[in-house]
């Protein structure tokens, strides 16, 4: 289990007793918390101090959160899970697409907020020790580069956020194979709530979208499989 000694957390929330919540939990768990309510204050923070995660909400006052996340991204990668109190698959698919790792519907649990904080750095571990393997993988016309991080499909390269690849790599280990959406979200979020399934199926959309609708394949509506051919 990731340890959150030393880990900095960045809490960004307008809402005060959300962001108060939200900051007291995290102190709690052992994370190094800093709480600032605006975008403007998130990247000026972001820029002098890093953070290994970012709590982020996806409503703010001035910059919103796609644009804080998209360009914290820019700047320098990190963990994004972001809150939002939207609920249309579009909105969603946006915040995947500008580099959000993972998203929370208001109202949340706060045990359910740490489980996907240390997911995402338990995640970050993995791809760390994925860079040191040097793995190439081959599946149809889809070729993953462990070491750099890269996807190919047909020579030509896809831009992948770092969920959609570990997800992608997920599915790559046994081409065909069937996996439901507790065990994707077991292997790659850290945790199995049912009701938090909706994850996973935005991921995939986002995957189709850009690598092509026949290479993840929905089978009987139970889970995904990454199609051979």
């Amino acid at each position: 289990m990731t340890s959150p000694q030393q880990r900095r957390v960045l809490v960004v929330e307008d809402d005060e007793t959300i962001a108060r919540a939200v900051g007291h939990r995290l102190t709690a768990e052992g994370f190094d918390v800093q709480v600032v309510g605006d975008g403007e204050g998130a990247l000026t923070a972001y820029a002098r101090a890093g953070a290994d995660v970012v709590v982020l909400d996806r409503l703010l006052p001035g910059l919103d959160g796609l644009e804080v996340c998209r360009r914290m991204q820019a700047a320098r990668p990190v963990p994004v899970l972001m809150l939002t109190a939207l609920g249309e698959e579009t909105d969603l698919l946006v915040g995947l697409g500008v580099g959000a790792d993972d998203y929370m519907a208001k109202p949340f649990s706060m045990r359910e907020l740490v489980a996907r904080v240390h997911a995402l750095l338990r995640r970050v571990e993995r791809a760390s020790q994925l860079a040191v393997e040097d793995t190439v993988i081959r599946v149809g016309d889809v070729e993953i580069d462990t070491a750099e991080r890269r996807v190919y499909v047909r020579g030509a390269e896809a831009q992948l956020t770092r969920t959609e690849f570990d997800l992608l790599c997920r599915l790559a280990e046994r081409p065909g194979q069937v996996y439901e959406r507790e065990r994707l979200l077991a292997d790659i979020w850290g945790f199995s709530e049912a009701a938090a399934t909706r994850t996973v199926d935005s991921h995939v959309r986002a995957l189709r979208r850009k690598l092509g609708p026949g290479v993840v394949r929905t089978v009987h509506g139970v889970g995904y499989a990454l199609v051979r051919n």
